[in-house]
């Protein structure tokens, strides 16, 4: 019975997800699959060269969703091959020209185009049958129930079972038990096989991704030299606007106190207590400025209790669930740390949330990481934000960072970093 429970409900899911995609993301692919014709059609007349950007903007959103939901729904991870805009990108009708036709230079907008016409035929057959194989053998309960009567005229076929008498009623239902054995565990493996198509259309080839790996591994080596020199930056202050003043000041109380300790004994003992509160705060702030660095439950205990540690002071109610059967290598552990920090800081900050939920496992050589929040949702990665910040701190190690955050919420920041535990 346990087996069976256990089977029931992610199978149940994965129908349920099945019958989504099958709707509206048929809908979502139809509709902006026809735009985007339209839209690269009428770039000629001037018209496309200020809808196109838009469309295919909403189709990359599109494809983006798939991918989250890829991850997060069946554990396929899809790469986000986009090539980024030039940060001196100009503004009006030139800009958008220049837009129009870096979109159309990019391999993955003609691989997203081709990704909607598969999601429209092979990708809905297979969320179809995703769907079906849970909620076909319902319809053999009812008719098995009496709805064969509906049908007296001529029989109604279940399948290759023809349904016109109680007796074929009971052979049909006895048909559907078995599709749902078979649809428990069959409808999990064929959403997975939907992702895995999409993955097969929208990956870019092996020589691309070596390609855009040259080109993040440059781009984030430049980043990471800019934070390590930021960093270096905020220690040295630190020290001296900190720790180092109250030790001259400790040094030169010490000097006073020498020369009163035989003159005027009470100021002198009275220095020392002064002297002894600013070495205890001295070594406060030397402390936290460790901790700021690499905590140290980080170095003593790994990822999984340090971040327990870190949801533990929050003002907010937390659920941390880790997964790790060892260690990653301590750069790896440090950067995940830091953003599990920052992603936490932004939820308590913006989302208003009551509670916060963090999941922590390791599979398939890769970190995965999620935070997830019931606050109002709206968050997003751009200039500026907390989670750009994240995503430049995880791109460092080949990481990647994806956000799903409707209005209203819930929010979900998904992590991913390759490594290996040990």
């Amino acid at each position: 019975m346990k087996v069976f429970s256990g089977r029931l409900r992610p199978a149940a899911l994965a129908a349920g997800r099945g019958l989504f995609l099958s709707v509206a993301g048929l809908a979502a692919s139809i509709t902006l699959f026809v735009l985007a014709v339209l839209s690269i059609a009428f770039i000629p007349l001037g018209i496309g060269v200020f809808t196109t950007p838009v469309v295919l903007e909403a189709v990359r959103k599109h494809a983006n969703q798939r991918r989250l939901w890829a991850v997060t729904w069946s554990g396929v991870r899809i790469p986000v091959p986009y090539r980024p805009f030039p940060k001196d990108l100009r503004g009006g009708v030139t800009g958008q020209v220049e837009r129009t036709s870096l979109m159309l230079k990019d391999p993955a907008t003609w691989r997203d185009l081709l990704w909607l016409l598969m999601d429209m035929t092979a990708g809905t057959v297979l969320a179809v049958v995703a769907a079906g194989l849970m909620l076909y053998p319902v319809e053999s309960a009812v008719l098995a129930a009496g709805l064969w009567r509906v049908f007296q005229d001529e029989p109604y076929w279940y399948m290759f079972v023809p349904v016109d008498s109680q007796l074929t009623g009971l052979a049909a239902l006895a048909l559907g038990i078995v599709l749902f054995h078979f649809g428990l565990r069959g409808t999990e493996p064929v959403l997975r096989a939907h992702f895995l198509l999409a993955r097969k259309v929208l990956a870019p080839t092996q020589d691309q991704q070596l390609e855009q790996r040259i080109e993040r591994l440059t781009e984030t080596r430049h980043e990471a030299v800019d934070t390590a020199a930021s960093e270096l930056r905020r220690i040295e202050r630190d020290l001296h606007d900190g720790a180092q003043a109250r030790l001259v000041a400790m040094g030169m109380n010490l000097g006073t106190i020498e020369a009163l300790i035989e003159k005027d004994p009470a100021r002198a003992k009275k220095m020392l207590a002064m002297a002894r509160e600013s070495s205890a705060e001295a070594l406060t702030e030397l402390r936290d400025l460790v901790r700021g660095i690499h905590p140290p439950v980080l170095a003593e205990r790994g990822l999984g209790d340090a971040v327990r540690a870190l949801a533990l002071r929050l003002p907010v109610a937390s659920e941390v669930t880790v997964e790790l059967p060892g260690r990653a290598e301590a750069p790896v552990e440090s950067a995940a740390y830091f953003a599990v920090s920052e992603a936490l800081t932004n939820t308590v900050k913006h989302a208003e949330a009551e509670r916060i939920y963090v999941d922590l496992h390791h599979a398939e050589g890769m970190l995965r990481i999620s935070v997830t929040d019931d606050g109002k949702g709206g968050a997003a990665v751009g200039s500026g934000s907390g989670l750009s910040g994240i995503e430049r701190r995880l791109g460092t190690f080949d990481g990647v960072l994806a956000v799903s955050s409707p209005a209203g919420g819930p929010t979900m920041v998904t992590m991913e970093i390759p490594c290996e535990l040990s």
